[in-house]
Protein backbone atom coordinates (compact mmCIF):
# COMPACT_ATOMS: atom_id res chain seq x y z
CA UNK A 1 0.00 0.00 0.00
CA UNK A 2 1.33 3.39 -0.93
CA UNK A 3 1.64 5.68 2.06
CA UNK A 4 -0.67 8.70 1.78
CA UNK A 5 0.69 12.23 1.76
CA UNK A 6 0.47 13.86 5.17
CA UNK A 7 0.04 17.55 5.98
CA UNK A 8 3.38 17.65 7.81
CA UNK A 9 5.17 16.87 4.51
CA UNK A 10 3.79 19.89 2.68
CA UNK A 11 5.63 23.21 2.73
CA UNK A 12 4.32 26.63 1.78
CA UNK A 13 4.47 27.47 -1.91
CA UNK A 14 7.33 29.98 -1.52
CA UNK A 15 9.55 27.48 0.29
CA UNK A 16 8.60 24.89 -2.30
CA UNK A 17 9.61 27.25 -5.12
CA UNK A 18 13.14 27.32 -3.66
CA UNK A 19 13.27 23.51 -3.42
CA UNK A 20 11.42 22.82 -6.66
CA UNK A 21 14.33 22.08 -9.03
CA UNK A 22 15.70 19.36 -6.74
CA UNK A 23 12.25 17.90 -5.96
CA UNK A 24 11.19 17.98 -9.60
CA UNK A 25 14.32 16.13 -10.73
CA UNK A 26 13.74 13.40 -8.15
CA UNK A 27 10.08 13.01 -9.10
CA UNK A 28 10.85 12.84 -12.83
CA UNK A 29 13.26 10.02 -12.05
CA UNK A 30 10.54 8.31 -9.97
CA UNK A 31 8.09 8.57 -12.88
CA UNK A 32 10.58 7.22 -15.43
CA UNK A 33 9.78 3.53 -14.89
CA UNK A 34 6.14 4.11 -13.93
CA UNK A 35 5.03 5.66 -17.25
CA UNK A 36 3.55 3.25 -19.79
CA UNK A 37 2.49 4.30 -23.30
CA UNK A 38 -0.24 2.15 -24.82
CA UNK A 39 -0.81 2.92 -28.48
CA UNK A 40 -0.72 6.47 -29.81
CA UNK A 41 -3.20 8.06 -27.37
CA UNK A 42 -2.98 6.47 -23.91
CA UNK A 43 -0.36 7.05 -21.25
CA UNK A 44 -0.62 5.35 -17.87
CA UNK A 45 1.34 6.93 -15.04
CA UNK A 46 1.49 4.77 -11.93
CA UNK A 47 1.53 7.05 -8.93
CA UNK A 48 3.55 6.94 -5.72
CA UNK A 49 3.74 8.88 -2.51
CA UNK A 50 6.43 11.11 -4.04
CA UNK A 51 4.48 11.84 -7.24
CA UNK A 52 1.33 12.76 -5.31
CA UNK A 53 3.24 14.97 -2.88
CA UNK A 54 4.73 16.69 -5.90
CA UNK A 55 1.25 17.21 -7.40
CA UNK A 56 -0.02 18.79 -4.18
CA UNK A 57 2.99 21.12 -4.04
CA UNK A 58 2.62 22.02 -7.72
CA UNK A 59 -1.06 22.91 -7.25
CA UNK A 60 -0.23 25.04 -4.23
CA UNK A 61 2.50 26.82 -6.19
CA UNK A 62 0.40 27.35 -9.33
CA UNK A 63 -2.65 28.59 -7.44
CA UNK A 64 -0.74 30.18 -4.54
CA UNK A 65 -2.80 28.22 -2.03
CA UNK A 66 -2.28 29.27 1.59
CA UNK A 67 -5.54 28.55 3.41
CA UNK A 68 -5.30 25.44 5.55
CA UNK A 69 -8.68 24.08 4.41
CA UNK A 70 -7.60 24.39 0.76
CA UNK A 71 -4.28 22.66 1.44
CA UNK A 72 -6.07 19.80 3.19
CA UNK A 73 -8.48 19.54 0.27
CA UNK A 74 -5.59 19.17 -2.20
CA UNK A 75 -3.97 16.50 -0.04
CA UNK A 76 -7.25 14.57 0.23
CA UNK A 77 -7.91 14.85 -3.51
CA UNK A 78 -4.50 13.55 -4.54
CA UNK A 79 -4.40 10.83 -1.87
CA UNK A 80 -7.55 9.38 -3.47
CA UNK A 81 -5.44 8.49 -6.52
CA UNK A 82 -3.07 6.26 -4.54
CA UNK A 83 -3.80 2.58 -4.40
CA UNK A 84 -4.72 0.73 -1.24
CA UNK A 85 -3.38 -2.70 -0.25
CA UNK A 86 -2.88 -4.80 -3.39
CA UNK A 87 -3.73 -1.90 -5.70
CA UNK A 88 -1.71 0.20 -8.10
CA UNK A 89 -3.02 3.76 -8.37
CA UNK A 90 -2.67 5.26 -11.81
CA UNK A 91 -3.39 8.40 -13.79
CA UNK A 92 -4.51 7.66 -17.35
CA UNK A 93 -3.94 10.46 -19.83
CA UNK A 94 -5.77 10.53 -23.16
CA UNK A 95 -3.32 12.40 -25.36
CA UNK A 96 -4.63 14.03 -28.52
CA UNK A 97 -3.05 17.36 -29.43
CA UNK A 98 -5.79 18.77 -31.65
CA UNK A 99 -8.60 20.16 -29.42
CA UNK A 100 -11.34 19.54 -32.00
CA UNK A 101 -10.31 15.93 -32.58
CA UNK A 102 -9.92 15.41 -28.83
CA UNK A 103 -13.45 16.70 -28.18
CA UNK A 104 -14.91 14.26 -30.72
CA UNK A 105 -12.88 11.28 -29.46
CA UNK A 106 -13.78 11.90 -25.80
CA UNK A 107 -17.43 11.52 -26.79
CA UNK A 108 -16.75 8.41 -28.91
CA UNK A 109 -14.62 6.86 -26.17
CA UNK A 110 -17.10 7.38 -23.33
CA UNK A 111 -16.69 3.76 -22.20
CA UNK A 112 -12.86 3.85 -22.26
CA UNK A 113 -12.33 3.12 -18.52
CA UNK A 114 -14.19 -0.19 -18.89
CA UNK A 115 -11.76 -1.35 -21.57
CA UNK A 116 -8.37 -0.83 -19.93
CA UNK A 117 -6.60 -3.60 -18.08
CA UNK A 118 -3.44 -4.77 -16.40
CA UNK A 119 -2.36 -8.21 -17.60
CA UNK A 120 -0.69 -10.46 -15.04
CA UNK A 121 2.08 -12.92 -15.93
CA UNK A 122 -0.46 -15.78 -16.13
CA UNK A 123 -2.51 -13.87 -18.74
CA UNK A 124 -5.28 -12.76 -16.35
CA UNK A 125 -6.69 -9.35 -17.24
CA UNK A 126 -7.40 -7.18 -14.20
CA UNK A 127 -9.86 -4.33 -14.77
CA UNK A 128 -9.45 -1.16 -12.73
CA UNK A 129 -11.87 0.68 -10.57
CA UNK A 130 -12.18 4.27 -11.68
CA UNK A 131 -13.53 7.59 -10.51
CA UNK A 132 -17.00 7.80 -12.01
CA UNK A 133 -16.97 11.58 -11.51
CA UNK A 134 -14.63 11.71 -14.51
CA UNK A 135 -17.05 10.00 -16.86
CA UNK A 136 -19.95 12.22 -17.83
CA UNK A 137 -23.13 11.25 -19.59
CA UNK A 138 -21.79 12.41 -22.93
CA UNK A 139 -17.99 12.32 -22.73
CA UNK A 140 -15.07 10.93 -20.78
CA UNK A 141 -12.46 13.17 -19.19
CA UNK A 142 -9.01 13.20 -20.81
CA UNK A 143 -7.55 12.46 -17.37
CA UNK A 144 -8.72 9.35 -15.53
CA UNK A 145 -7.80 8.07 -12.07
CA UNK A 146 -7.66 4.28 -11.95
CA UNK A 147 -6.85 1.64 -9.35
CA UNK A 148 -5.75 -1.78 -10.54
CA UNK A 149 -6.43 -4.50 -7.91
CA UNK A 150 -3.47 -6.74 -8.79
CA UNK A 151 -2.90 -8.25 -5.35
CA UNK A 152 0.79 -8.78 -4.70
CA UNK A 153 1.85 -9.24 -8.33
CA UNK A 154 3.09 -6.49 -10.62
CA UNK A 155 1.49 -6.67 -14.06
CA UNK A 156 3.37 -7.94 -17.09
CA UNK A 157 1.48 -5.68 -19.52
CA UNK A 158 -0.97 -2.79 -19.69
CA UNK A 159 -3.56 -2.65 -22.42
CA UNK A 160 -6.87 -1.53 -23.83
CA UNK A 161 -9.37 -3.75 -25.64
CA UNK A 162 -11.69 -0.98 -26.80
CA UNK A 163 -13.34 -1.77 -30.16
CA UNK A 164 -11.84 1.39 -31.70
CA UNK A 165 -8.53 0.31 -33.34
CA UNK A 166 -6.94 3.60 -32.29
CA UNK A 167 -7.22 2.40 -28.68
CA UNK A 168 -6.84 -1.38 -28.99
CA UNK A 169 -3.20 -1.85 -28.00
CA UNK A 170 -1.16 -3.62 -25.35
CA UNK A 171 2.30 -2.75 -24.04
CA UNK A 172 4.49 -5.34 -22.38
CA UNK A 173 6.24 -3.85 -19.36
CA UNK A 174 10.02 -3.78 -19.20
CA UNK A 175 11.88 -5.43 -16.37
CA UNK A 176 12.53 -2.00 -14.84
CA UNK A 177 8.83 -1.11 -15.03
CA UNK A 178 7.77 -4.39 -13.41
CA UNK A 179 10.38 -3.95 -10.68
CA UNK A 180 9.21 -0.39 -9.93
CA UNK A 181 5.57 -1.48 -9.68
CA UNK A 182 6.47 -4.50 -7.56
CA UNK A 183 8.37 -2.20 -5.21
CA UNK A 184 5.23 -0.04 -4.91
CA UNK A 185 3.10 -3.11 -4.09
CA UNK A 186 5.62 -4.35 -1.51
CA UNK A 187 5.63 -1.13 0.52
Amino acid sequence: MTKPVERSEIVDYQTYAELRPEIRAAVMKEKEHRRVHVGPHLTFLFETHATMRYQVQEMMRAEQIVKEADILHEIETYNEVLGGPGELGCTLLVEIDDPETRAVKLVEWLDLPKHVYAKLADGTKVRPTYDERQVGEERVSSVQYLKFPVGDRAPAAIGCDHPDPELAHETELTGDQRAALQKDLDQ
